[in-house]
């Protein structure tokens, strides 16, 4: 028995030679698979088989050895409308090994995830390139400088086109224009010296700058695969090559339709290449939040060798180095402060305005910007691994994402091209038979017109586009949409379920209130208890002890007793502090402070009462406060029509008093994780699509049950594995801004949409002449281009209007500075 394929494949989770016969097995129980060999060592199996590669990977998936699955991002050439993204992806995705093929129009570029040793990404550039469309590896921040490159080129190449034209649209134009400017040219060069002057400079012309329509047009519709070159190539051929008769073989031509229409060949050339030539430059600025992400990192570090410094690229930074940072420098990767303290400025990855103080034992983020203090600091993630690169890696992917609204998209440019050409033969043939004489030129207007309209550039550019601006907007504004679809899903919920520890609040208890009685000091009683309370190591007590002074003075004869409070001699005086049930143990009255104590519980404080030496002497409150800036974002989220809710672990109690307080429309409490997932799914059968903001980590299975997870301030993992939007910034206006973000996002896809499917739907009928038979106009193929270049000018601009997007509330100095990324 022949078989079709035989492939090898790179095998994951063999922990020894064991695994060799299990995994064998499970290839060799494939149906169609007529040999497998495994390579221990290697890690590789060599498969032959007739049939799907799906069915060989699924058995290996079963089995629990997986084949390694890889991803690869690759730049194609030559793409110019979305009949050519259809294409390319219609090739890449025919490999067997291929599973998912996503091409981007606005970006030139191809996200491909294949089975790793069944194809390679030299095969998968060969693919694309046999088609038609040269493809490489893409390598960071080249789309841009392509863009620059590309752009200068088209404009040169316009202006050589025009040069050209311009004279050939004077003769031809001008005298109709100007009757007296075509007697003068009759009687001095003469009507045929002019046609041979037009001749001459259009054949230049589409030799020349026009030609790439031709070298890329012709084969694509030898391959029977047309696309925007083929209906530019076909509509100026055809006008060029009816005027090259009716110059030199009138003859041939019906009586009175010998006219010569070099002017709309060469314009139409012109003005297609001035239309691309301002895209180029529009696309060139949609990445420009990825240009300012890379250009966060220094190029270079200062590495302590021995009892020297010396300047080392950032390639060849390792994790452990020891560097130095002066003040006013960037720091080069992520690292942790060994020796010396600053301010650091971490606003371009977390949003956050404020400095951030940086002491020994604190981490400080690749990027950021060194303050005044001189750092010491220890590398501790390099190159791929560092939070910059990290932010630049999920910005990119958003940025080459297709939404599900791209669907329709890709559904109708399939048939869109082949569509126009037969419209456009169907039109040339009801000319001809219904048309005024001379019919033969008016359906060589009209075909030509119909075929340079009905281009489908714009329909190709209108989601990609506005996905670059805006993902890379948002970006700036500290929001990564790191899963595609989130930036669509995010804009249709109803109602933003919030986490209270951590997302609402800071995350930790401090030291809100002390209200003293029977004459003792506020000072002196705090720095009394903080002395006490250094001694333990409950969360209640530590805030209570970073409230006090920093010369605490040394207890003694310290006891806790769990449930109730600590107890210690502090310079010779009892201190006792602790719950009622404890001074009431040890006699205190208690009568001047038990109500404020009651309304500071019901607020959902924590409150403890100090006595020293057997008397009352204060009650202190400890609260996890609520983050700065926490209520401007629900009262935004409000404004935005959204229902909010809050899904928690702790006390009904004190959940309850933080809704009130902050006006959250609904509060589920003392839920497990298991149960947070139950409370998302009856909201979201409540009130509809649902976001669910929490911190990252022990949210994730809330996050990931979610329409949209939204991990807030989770620290350098940044919540990779489960949120679908990631903040880098602690603060919850975060959630509004990408909202905001969202919703301008597809909006702006709607408009472009709406603008490419309307522009289309209705000039080709008015190129095609619907309006002549109602004393219309015909429309000049010229005219066409024009239209045709300018709507998908107007898409990328309007694209770019989101690059103006402002954040939804305004950053502003605040008085507590939370911990973001690196914290």
């Amino acid at each position: 028995m022949t078989t079709a394929h035989e492939t090898r494949l790179n095998i994951t989770g063999m922990g020894c030679a064991s695994c060799v016969g299990r995994v064998e097995a499970a290839l060799q129980g494939v149906a169609g698979v007529s040999e497998a060999t495994v390579n221990f060592a290697a890690a590789t199996a060599q498969v032959a088989y007739d049939g799907p590669l799906s069915d060989v990977t699924q058995a290996l998936q079963a089995a629990g050895y997986p084949a390694a699955i890889a991803d690869v991002t690759m730049k194609i050439d030559q793409m110019s409308c979305a009949s050519c993204v259809n294409r390319v992806e219609r090739v890449l995705r025919a490999d067997p090994a291929v599973i998912a093929a996503d091409v981007n129009l606005a970006t030139e570029s191809a996200t491909i995830r294949y089975v790793e040793g069944a194809t390679d990404p030299a095969s998968l550039a060969k693919l694309a390139g046999d088609a038609g469309y040269p493809a490489h590896i893409a390598q960071t921040d080249e789309t841009s400088a392509d863009k620059a490159h590309e752009a200068t080129a088209l404009t040169r190449t316009t202006l050589i086109a025009a040069a050209l034209a311009l004279p050939v649209f004077v003769l031809e134009m001008g005298g109709h224009m100007i009757p007296a400017f075509h007697h003068w040219v009759h009687q001095t060069i003469g009507l045929q010296a002019s046609h041979l002057i037009q001749f001459a400079l259009t054949s230049a012309l589409l030799v020349g700058p026009g030609r790439v329509f031709y070298v890329k047009g012709i084969p694509s519709l030898l391959r029977r695969a047309p696309d925007m070159n083929a209906l530019v190539a076909m509509g100026t051929g055809a006008a060029y090559l009816y005027s090259v008769i009716a110059t030199f073989a009138p003859g041939l031509l019906p009586q009175g339709s010998a006219n010569v229409y070099f002017e709309a060949a060469s314009v139409i050339v012109v003005l297609i290449l001035l239309g691309r030539a301002m895209e180029a430059r529009a696309k060139g600025r949609t990445g420009a939040a990825i240009r300012k992400l890379v250009g966060l990192q220094p190029k270079t570090a200062r590495v302590e060798q021995g009892n020297t410094t010396v300047d080392r690229p950032i390639s060849q930074i390792n994790v452990g180095d020891v560097l130095q940072i002066r003040p006013g420098e960037r720091v080069p990767v992520d690292a942790v402060v060994l020796g010396g303290t600053s301010y650091v400025d971490e606003s371009m990855i977390s949003g956050e305005p404020v400095p951030v103080g940086k002491a020994p034992d604190d981490q400080v983020v690749g990027g950021t910007v060194n303050g005044t203090g001189a750092l010491r600091v220890r590398a501790a993630r390099v190159g791929a691994d560092t939070v910059l690169a990290q932010v630049i890696r999920m910005v990119e992917q958003a940025q080459g994402a297709k939404l599900p609204i791209q669907g329709l998209v890709d559904k109708i440019t399939a048939w869109f091209v082949p569509a126009v050409l037969a419209v456009a033969l169907l039109t040339i043939a009801i000319w001809l038979i219904f048309g005024p004489a001379p019919a033969l030129p008016m359906a060589l207007v009209t075909g030509v017109s119909v075929l340079i309209i009905a281009c489908p550039c714009a329909m190709g550019l209108a989601t990609p586009t506005s996905i670059m601006v805006g993902t890379g907007r948002a970006a700036e504004l500290g929001v990564l949409f790191r899963k595609g679809d989130a930036l669509q899903q995010l804009q249709q919920a109803k109602v933003v379920a919030l986490d209270k520890t951590g997302t609402l609040t800071m995350g930790r208890p401090e030291l809100e209130s002390i209200t003293t009685v029977n004459g003792f000091d506020r000072d002196d009683v705090l720095r009394q208890a903080a002395a006490v309370e250094s001694r333990s190591e409950h969360p209640v007590a530590t805030a209570i002890t970073r409230a006090g002074p920093a010369d605490l003075p040394q207890p003694t004869g310290f006891t806790s007793q769990t449930g109730l409070g600590v107890r210690a001699v502090v310079e010779g005086r009892e201190v006792v502090i602790g719950s009622p049930r404890l001074m009431d143990r040890n006699g205190v009255d208690l009568s001047g402070l038990t109500s404020e104590a009651d309304q500071r519980a019901a607020a959902g404080a924590t409150p403890l009462f100090v006595a020293i030496d057997g008397q009352a002497a204060a009650l202190l409150t400890v609260s996890d406060p609520v983050k700065p800036g926490t209520i401007e974002a629900l009262d935004r989220l409000h404004a935005m029509g959204l229902t909010l809710a809050m899904v928690t672990g702790d006390n009904a109690r004190t959940a309850q008093a933080l809704a009130d307080k902050l006006g959250i429309d609904h509060v589920t409490a003392e839920v497990l994780p298991d149960g947070k997932l139950q409370a998302i799914n009856t909201l979201r059968d409540q009130f509809g699509a649902l976001a669910f903001v929490g911190d990252g980590i022990n949210d994730a299975p809330a996050l990931a049950a979610s329409d949209t997870g939204v991990a807030i301030g989770t620290g350098t993992d940044v919540a990779i594995e489960t949120a679908d939007v990631v903040l880098m910034s602690g603060d919850l206006r975060g959630v509004a801004n990408a909202v905001e973000i969202s919703r301008r996002t597809m909006r702006n896809i709607r408009q472009n949409l709406g603008w490419a499917f309307g522009y289309n739907t209705l000039l080709i009928p008015v190129a095609a002449g619907a309006l002549y038979p109602l004393g219309g106009p015909l429309l000049s193929p010229a005219l066409a281009a024009g239209a045709m270049a300018l709507s998908s000018v107007f898409v990328v601009t309007n694209a770019l209007r989101l690059r103006r997007v402002r954040a939804s509330l305004p950053e502003r100095d605040m008085k507590h500075q939370t911990q973001a990324v690196a914290s």
